[in-house]
């Protein structure tokens, strides 16, 4: 006879198997394809790919559906990950978000001190009255929720991504308010505050 509590036991099981197994399957695919652009664990040497280890994970879960979905549209975007996210499942993408949003983030580069100190003044307080990056993105640049940690990432990405976002040759939910921050910066300006996040 089968007790109430050996029932409730066995639904918990068969609902959390399935929960491991995609968790499993994300591990998977991060290790065995993202892994050549990325690094297994997110720490991505080249500027040319973003580094994912601790990056926030509903972030990281809504670029992976804007690229599937092809709703994030810049040059990068259309040359890797829209054909490299085109066949991910819901609970994959969920797991890849968890998977690098668990592992430890990569400490940044010594920079230049007065370029990073001219960035660490843009950072805190934005250009020409503008709204300083740290409004969104905090204090120390680790993000929350859907708005990207960008301490630690590669500084050549992040001005990439800044000039991007100023010509509107990106597109996502993020990008109008992007483009009237980065709209007001200056290449230099770019510069200082990839500088002083990539240190971070």
């Amino acid at each position: 006879m089968i007790t109430r509590s050996t029932a409730a036991l066995m639904v918990a099981l068969s609902c959390a198997a399935p929960a491991a197994l995609a968790q499993d399957d994300a591990r998977k695919v991060a290790t065995q394809t993202c892994s050549s652009c990325h690094g297994p664990r997110g720490e991505s040497i080249s500027s040319a790919f973003p580094r994912l280890a601790g990056q926030q994970g509903d972030y990281l879960e809504g670029q992976l559906r804007a690229f599937r979905d092809r709703t994030r549209g810049d040059p990068m975007a259309q040359a890797y990950m829209w054909g490299m996210a085109s066949q991910l499942d819901d609970a994959t993408i969920r797991g890849l978000a968890a998977y690098y949003a668990s592992q430890k983030p990569v400490r940044g580069k010594s920079p230049d001190a007065k370029l990073a100190q001219q960035g660490k003044s843009i950072y805190e307080a934005g250009v020409a009255g503008g709204q300083a990056c740290a409004t969104c993105h905090g204090n120390d640049g680790e993000g929350k929720g859907t708005i990207p940690r960008l301490a630690g990432q590669h500084s050549e990405y992040l001005v990439k991504q800044l000039v991007l976002f100023k010509s509107q040759l990106r597109a996502d939910n993020n990008a109008t308010i992007m483009h009237n921050i980065s709209s007001g910066m200056s290449f230099d300006q770019m510069e200082a505050v990839a500088a002083y996040l990539g240190s971070k």
